[in-house]
C-alpha cells in the first residue's frame, strides 16, 4: 500500500542546541533506515518550511501507523496521511 504523508515539525524554542542535534541525527539515522528496506522510497523537502512530503509503501496502515510512530520527532509533527490508489489513466500501471 501506498501513502502521501505531510509532515510538519515544530520542535520547542527552548529545546537544548544538543538536545535538538541528538534528536535530528537519531530522525535521520531512522528515516534513512526505512529508505533502504524500501518502506520511505520517496521524501521532499518544502521549501521555506520545517515539513516534508513523503511516499511510504507498506503492507498495512497499521504498519504505517508503527512507522510514524517509531520517529523520534514523531511528538513534535502534525502529520496528514492520504492512502493511494493506482489511477487507470497512469500509463505505468
Amino acid at each position: 500500500m501506498k501513502y502521501l504523508v505531510r509532515m510538519n515539525v515544530s520542535l520547542p524554542r527552548d529545546l537544548a542546541e544538543d538536545d535538538r542535534q541528538e534528536l535530528v541525527a537519531r530522525e535521520k539515522q531512522y528515516s534513512q533506515q526505512l529508505q533502504r528496506e524500501g518502506k520511505w522510497p520517496q521524501i521532499w523537502r518544502v521549501v521555506g518550511q520545517y515539513a516534508n512530503y513523503s511516499i511510504f509503501e507498506v503492507g498495512t496502515h497499521d504498519e504505517l501507523h508503527q512507522i510514524l510512530q517509531g520517529l523520534p520527532l514523531f511528538p513534535f509533527m502534525d502529520i496528514e496521511v492520504t492512502p493511494l490508489a493506482a489511477h487507470p489513466s497512469d500509463i505505468k500501471s
